[in-house]
């Protein structure tokens, strides 16, 4: 197995990137998390990768973090989930929060992510929920809830308010102090538009 490449970023698409080291390259299928964490093109760049085989082809699945590439395992282990699928779960939130989401058995959060119906949202609770804890940790995903509904409500769409909640500081407590990290960060991306 392939557990990490390092070598020169050659190329960037939209779902996937090229990695060249040793005078191969490699196509690499990478979620919009990993990809925001990737250098420019033609630098040098570490990528900790997943093997995924099926009949007809081989893919290499890449993340910015060891913990990542773990949880992409773990889902695509689960009857029903493949990579395309576990990549967009990875999506929906940062690791921290999408952990806390399951624990706290949040079927509504998985449901948003395109394939993922409420039998299957239910199905990946179940089999991880004690695998990730007790689901103490709901209340920050309550407060992402929380933080999410308000951008919506203020006309953002769904993909800005989730990068917006990409952004707040791990240290910001509390649905207002949420809100207002997740609304700076939001007009910064506005402003650069």
């Amino acid at each position: 197995m392939i557990f990490s490449l390092e070598g020169i970023l050659r190329f960037k698409s939209f779902h996937y990137i090229v990695v060249e080291t040793g005078g191969v390259g490699y196509r690499i299928f990478v979620g919009p998390q990993t990809m925001k964490a990737l250098p420019l093109q033609d630098e040098n760049v570490k990528v900790y990768t997943s093997l995924y085989q099926r009949e007809n082809e081989i893919e290499l699945y890449g993340f910015a973090a060891i913990a990542e590439m773990e949880f992409f395992e773990t889902l695509i282990n689960i009857s029903g989930i493949g990579p395309k699928s576990a990549l967009g779960i990875l999506s929906v939130a940062p690791l921290d929060t999408l952990k806390k989401a399951i624990a706290a058995g949040q079927a509504n959060y998985l449901t948003k992510v395109s394939g993922i119906g409420r039998k299957t949202a239910e199905k990946i609770i179940l089999e991880l929920k004690d695998k990730l804890g007790d689901g103490k940790g709901g209340e920050m995903f309550g407060e992402d809830e929380e933080v999410l509904a308000a951008l919506q409500a203020l006309g953002y769409s769904l993909k800005e308010a989730r990068e917006a909640i990409h952004r707040i500081p791990e240290n910001a407590r509390g649905s207002e102090e949420r809100i207002k990290s997740a609304l700076k960060a939001v007009s910064k991306n506005f402003k650069l538009k």
